[in-house]
């Protein structure tokens, strides 16, 4: 919308024609001089009258939309965009993945199809980040090693984005828990106290961490980090026999190596909770109870954009100016030579 900071401009409107009213022409009281010829010099002004003098009606309109314009600046018209919501200071939230080999089984049941687990994390964990709009998140990838994919953030399109384009082997095909629960204590330390979170979600044990999980839980626990850990994977896999028919078919644990024990001992220890999700249904559902133990804290602040508009009618007022002078140089063109005090003896 467009709103007008001095309004009361526009009370200026009628001001040429109450000047012209009330203030009429200036009528010189000097002695007059004796000019020769003047009925040929009052002869040539009345042909140059005749082509359109500054009191036509063309000339006359473009200088009222002039003052017009110059009113419609002084007014400072301002364009006011739609309330903006301004980040909110919530909690600050890092989200630690595991992207390891193991994470390519497909035994995540989507309807009558299998997923494989890493894509379902992705759709369900960029649901979640989506309903965090307000906390700072960020997003830790491991495998062999730990890397921040994202620090925590306010923009959190970004941060879904990086976890949507995460491919397994990133960060190598073994599982470093402790290294990943290290490396989030180290980027939410610097946080207030109150607020340091994190969801690690896996569907191993560890194998290649140069920190002992328990000892980094224990760090995360001494900084008041609370740990959230989610252990991915179905219980039963039907294996198809020969052929792919049901003759030798087995069922299997996928989630044979998942160390549940490690993974509850580290959310009792930093006053988290432990989950398990055996389907994309269930991890869901996780996420919506984290909502709840983990709200967001949103204040209602918000701003909303104003830009300056004038300089266009300012921009126009010029163009107008150049019109009337370029029509006044025409006229004067098209009105012939000067006559001269010879000329007019002739």
């Amino acid at each position: 919308m467009i709103t007008w900071l001095w309004p009361w401009m526009a009370l200026l409107l009628p001001l040429p024609l109450l000047i012209r009213r009330w203030l009429p022409a200036a009528r010189s009281e000097a002695a007059a001089l004796r000019a020769p010829f003047f009925e040929d010099w009052q002869a040539l002004e009345q042909s140059r009258g005749s082509l359109g003098g500054t009191t036509g009606l063309p000339t006359l309109i473009l200088l009222w939309l002039l003052w017009l314009c110059l009113l419609t600046a002084a007014a400072r018209p301002t364009w006011i965009g739609e309330p903006v919501q301004l980040p909110a200071s919530g909690r600050d939230l890092m989200l630690a993945v595991d992207i390891s080999g193991s994470m390519r089984v497909e035994d995540m049941q989507v309807g009558n199809n299998l997923v494989r687990r890493v894509d379902a994390v992705k759709a369900v964990g960029a649901e979640f980040i989506e309903r965090r709009r307000g906390d700072r998140v960020g997003l830790i990838l491991f495998g062999s090693n730990a890397y921040v994919q994202s620090p925590l953030s306010f923009d959190i399109a970004t941060v879904e984005r990086f976890l949507r384009e995460a491919q397994i082997g990133f960060a190598g095909q073994e599982t470093a828990i402790g290294d990943a629960i290290g490396l989030a204590v180290k980027r939410l330390r610097e946080r207030p106290a109150e607020s340091r979170v994190l969801v690690l979600l896996t569907d191993g044990q560890d194998t290649a961490s140069s920190v002992d999980p328990m000892d980094a839980a224990r760090l995360a626990q001494g900084l008041g980090i609370r740990v959230y850990t989610i252990g991915i994977g179905a219980d039963q896999l039907a294996i198809p026999g020969i052929f792919g028919s049901s003759f030798g078919s087995r069922r299997v644990n996928p989630s044979a190596d998942l160390d549940e024990e490690s993974l509850l001992a580290i959310a009792e220890m930093t006053g988290g909770r432990y989950f398990r999700a055996r389907d994309p249904q269930e991890l869901a559902g996780i996420y919506q109870l984290l909502d709840q133990l983990e709200p967001v804290e949103v204040d209602a602040a918000t701003y909303r954009p104003r830009q300056a508009l004038g300089h266009w009618p300012l921009l126009f007022a010029l163009l107008i100016s150049f019109g009337l002078a370029a029509r006044h140089l025409w006229r004067l063109r098209g009105s012939g030579p000067l006559v001269t005090g010879e000329t007019a003896r002739e």
